[in-house]
């Protein structure tokens, strides 16, 4: 076997899944078609959910300074996101390619295999791997690499290559939803001077944005009314941007100089199933949508946070029956809530004036704080809770919040523990029976005496907490534990224990890498 796992793509998404499954002990290789990452940024931010997975491998450091923004909108209607207990807009300002240039430098870290300049053609024996069971034939796949045609074999490959995504056409996934309707331009452009049109201004013609990127740069979007939607993307120049901004405004912008110039559209789409057997797929190459808050990256990466440690435990061999197919069943969802607010917010923003008296309505709507919390979770990935179980905390199968703690060494936080990338039980309540029925479980969760701040209303009154890998809360309580529900917890989602003596040379590896990660070091 080349790997474990063969990630096809080094955006965003395959990045992180590169890191979280080094992070969970699976020998990963990345194989992207481009020798050298674009350095264009159609994205400019992330999400406040997407922040908290970052910050749950202590990557935030290696962003340097984040500028959190409360006041966002929600199909250009502006609202303060801070009317819900944690959330935010999003890091803004933040250029995709920095993004990517933090998430690469942090998977080389951890010892992913990256190739650049090596391109999948096909999928060799994609027929063995159209349905769900688990086959035991590897995957094989066919590049183009600088040095001619090479087979690679894994016993997974995961599609991280975007909304054109190989994989997914190779692999046959069905990819239903709508074609776009209109066709919309964006460049980054210098020596320009534009009034800044933040969330678009309405003109006879179609819609403008633009905003300020710093030293003299301006972010402009152009939605011209006259431009259908194109099923495929085509190449575009500075000039047609330019003629289409002038048509809008009447403002001449073609002495600017482009940086770079794109085109995108509103189609929407989302794969019936995030896996066919062995081949997966995240990010955008399971679900394509309008841009709208960088929410197009955020839930990419939070694919990758799901799907990265349950594959892990599937390659080293002790996953519980029917970890894997999770994914599908959690993400998948949170997927479909994704195209639903992109849509809607599609229609709001760059719809023509048919869609004033639903303006107007929601103008109206979203001056009620209830309407701004259910938003604000939708919009910053707050809001999303597995089904993890049975049980009535308010915790379950949500993410666990950032909060501090104070432990025997002193202050800790939820998101410190987390950086490993291993399952935790917070014991609140210094329980050793707590802690005896999890000892088995060492290899895989940490357990973690800690007391919370005082007062904290989301931990205050809980005795206990077992959080998976990605941050979500599998089992809680409020009163004494039940420790045969607890073992049932720890069972379902972390398998049967092993002895962990006889631990590989590549954990040593991955444990120092994960002290690392702890450590905040931007490497």
């Amino acid at each position: 076997m080349d790997a474990d796992v063969i990630v096809v793509g080094a955006g965003p998404t395959g990045l992180m899944l590169a890191g979280e499954l080094r992070l969970g002990g699976a020998r990963v290789l990345v194989v992207e078609r481009l020798e050298q990452p674009t350095g264009q940024s159609r994205g400019l931010g992330f999400t406040a959910r997407a922040m908290e997975v970052f910050e749950q491998r202590g990557l935030l450091p290696w962003f340097g300074d984040l500028e959190k923004a409360p006041q966002g909108h929600f199909g250009g209607l502006r609202f303060d996101y801070t009317v819900l207990k944690d959330a935010h807009f999003g890091a803004r300002g933040v250029p995709q390619s920095h993004t990517e240039d933090v998430l690469e430098r942090w998977a080389i870290s951890l010892g992913a295999d990256i190739r650049r300049g090596w391109e999948f053609l096909e999928l060799d024996n994609h027929t063995d791997h159209t349905d769900q069971s688990d086959h035991t034939d590897p995957v094989t796949i066919t590049v183009a690499t600088p040095n001619g045609i090479q087979h690679l074999t894994a016993p997974y490959l995961v599609g991280c290559g975007g909304g054109s995504s190989p994989v997914r056409r190779a692999a046959g996934f069905s990819f239903p939803g709508t074609d776009a309707t209109r066709t919309m331009y964006l460049a980054d452009v210098a020596g320009c001077r534009l009034r800044p049109r933040f969330l678009g201004e309405r003109l006879p013609g179609g819609m403008v944005m633009a905003a300020p990127l710093g030293d003299g740069v301006d972010r402009i979007i152009v939605v011209p009314d006259a431009v259908p939607g194109r099923q495929r993307e085509r190449t575009v120049s500075f000039a047609e941007i330019a003629d289409a901004w002038r048509q809008i405004t009447g403002e001449d912008i073609s002495g600017g100089t482009a940086h770079w110039v794109s085109s995108f559209t509103d189609t929407t789409r989302q794969v019936t199933e995030y896996r066919r057997g062995r081949v997966l797929l995240a990010g955008d190459a399971a679900h394509v949508h309008l841009p709208a808050g960088g929410q197009g990256l955020s839930t990419g990466v939070q694919d990758a946070a799901n799907l990265g440690w349950k594959l892990a435990a599937q390659v080293r061999g002790h996953a519980p029956a029917g970890l894997l197919d999770t994914y599908h069943t959690e993400r998948h969802a949170a997927g479909a809530r994704l195209l639903m607010n992109t849509h809607a917010q599609g229609m709001l923003f760059v719809g023509g004036p048919e869609m004033d008296p639903l303006r107007e309505l929601m103008g109206e709507l979203i001056r009620y704080d209830d309407v701004k919390r259910h938003l604000a979770g939708l919009v910053s990935g707050l809001d999303v809770r597995y089904d993890v179980g049975p049980g009535t905390h308010p915790l379950l199968g949500r993410r666990l919040p950032a909060r501090p703690l104070t432990g025997p060494t002193g202050p800790t936080g939820t998101m410190e523990l987390l950086h490993p990338a291993r399952g935790v039980l917070l014991d609140l309540r210094d329980d050793p029976a707590l802690r005896a029925v999890a000892a088995p479980w060492r290899d895989r969760v940490l357990t973690a005496t800690v007391r919370p701040q005082e007062g904290e209303p989301d931990l205050s009154a809980t005795t206990a907490l077992l959080v998976r890998p990605d941050g979500y809360v599998a089992w809680a309580t409020e009163t004494d534990p039940d420790l045969e529900e607890l073992r049932t917890a720890l069972l379902r989602w972390f398998s049967t224990p092993h002895d962990t003596s006889q631990d590989t040379p590549d954990e040593t590896a991955i444990d120092a890498a994960q002290a690392a990660t702890a450590a905040g070091s931007p490497a």
